[in-house]
């Protein structure tokens, strides 16, 4: 996005007859008197006016460090202009993209949160399968020492009749 508006600023300072060279380009500044008030004026499509008149370098996002922040146009240049409403529109993007990726960093932590705890459930989940099985063989080993010990028993009081009805 930036390239196209770039290309763009190429192309109008090329028919405005301005040299394209490294990119860098020098935008001239008249002097105005000390004592006459300058002002400065710009217009964002978007943007309302939240700057006092007597603040000459709006901030165009509070957040951003100081030195990314635009610097204030130069009200008798065009390319000054333009330059100046870039930068404001890439400040913009670039505190969008800031704030999404917050976001974003955030949404990871969460996802990371209930993978851990997706583990940790599937971890408990194959313990509880292990005890159960080891409980099902217990059980199966109890019952069949169960069966042995009745017919066991069953013996005993067969032997112990016999005894009874032999004396």
């Amino acid at each position: 996005m930036v390239d196209s508006k770039q290309t763009r600023l190429h192309r109008n300072l090329e028919d405005q007859g301005e040299p394209q060279g490294s990119g860098a380009h020098m935008i001239s500044t008249a002097r105005v008197p000390a004592d006459k008030p300058v002002r400065i004026a710009f217009s964002l499509d978007d943007a309302s006016d939240d700057t006092t008149p007597e603040d000459p370098t709006p901030l165009v996002s509070p957040e951003l460090d100081q030195q990314l922040q635009p610097l204030p146009p130069c009200h008798d240049s065009l390319e000054s202009m333009q330059v100046f409403k870039q930068h404001c529109q890439i400040a913009e993007e670039y505190h969008e993209v800031k704030k999404e990726i917050a976001l974003l960093e955030e949404r990871k932590k969460e996802l990371i949160a209930k993978l851990d705890q997706a583990e940790k459930e599937k971890v408990d989940a194959a313990q509880l399968a292990r005890e159960f099985e080891a409980l099902m063989e217990e059980n199966r080993t109890l019952k069949l020492a169960q069966s042995q010990c009745v017919e066991q028993l069953e013996k005993l009081r067969i032997q112990y009749q016999k005894r009874q009805g032999s004396s």
